[in-house]
């Protein structure tokens, strides 16, 4: 694992985009200030303070792509709530990988794969979380948001808590990539919040509403709609 510290970037996805053919496997790419972060269904992910986690994990784990890597972004969702657990809070997942504390949102991630000539050439894991905020910048936010340091009343050093969590992170990857959303889908449930409510799922197109009954071993949402069951690969629970 190498680390890659920019004071200021627009976005570390973009940057790490940029500047794939540079970076080797295992880099992570994060800075004190984001002008311009993005998340799922271009999103702006808005700049709450320096002593926050803007990172990007750059991955190559091949040139083919899988279906596991589809799934990256829920491994990191539990990770991130395991690393958050150390620390004294519950937090909980809203499908497919917002990480949530009481109800609030307290991180996000993006996952772009960047092919070149039909091959895979990387993976970027983008990834924000809220870890020392004040309550005025989170008021900003269009949706409920908290931050660790406000849950614990506390500040966080942001060095150790990144560091604890890719150690966390890549201690199980290459078992991930070999096993699949299977490997952590148990306590996945366990953490998801949106199970058995009645919630609107929107993808790119259209917007569906009806009963959260589970995920399946690929990750994806069952949605209970009047007497049909829907699946979701992708979409964004409002």
């Amino acid at each position: 694992m190498k680390y890659v510290f920019l004071e200021e970037v627009d976005s570390t996805n973009k940057y790490a985009k940029e500047n794939l053919a540079k970076f080797e496997d295992k880099t992570v790419i994060y800075t004190s200030k984001q002008t311009a972060g993005r998340g799922r269904l271009e999103r702006k992910w808005d700049f709450v303070g320096g002593e926050n986690i803007y990172a990007s994990i750059i991955l190559k784990p091949g040139d083919k792509l899988k279906e596991v890597y589809s799934n990256l972004t829920q491994y990191l969702s539990v990770v991130i709530s395991r690393a958050m657990e150390s620390y004294g809070v519950v937090p909980g997942i809203k499908w497919p990988n917002d990480v949530l504390i009481n109800g609030r949102k307290v991180s996000g991630i993006l996952a772009e794969s960047v092919l070149e000539k039909d091959k895979l050439a990387g993976i970027i894991l983008g990834f924000g979380i809220n870890l020392n905020c004040a309550e005025n910048n989170l008021s900003k936010i269009d949706k409920p948001a908290t931050s660790l340091n406000i849950e614990l009343d506390k500040n966080i050093d942001r060095d150790s808590f990144l560091s604890e969590l890719l150690n966390r992170f890549f201690l199980l990857y290459d078992r991930f990539i070999e096993e699949g959303f299977s490997l952590i889908k148990d306590e996945y449930m366990r953490r998801a919040v949106f199970l058995n409510n009645t919630i609107t799922v929107r993808t790119f197109d259209k917007e569906v509403t009806g009963l959260a009954v589970g995920v399946t071993d690929k990750g994806a949402l069952r949605l209970k709609e009047k007497n049909k069951e829907l699946v979701f690969l992708a979409g964004d629970i409002l």
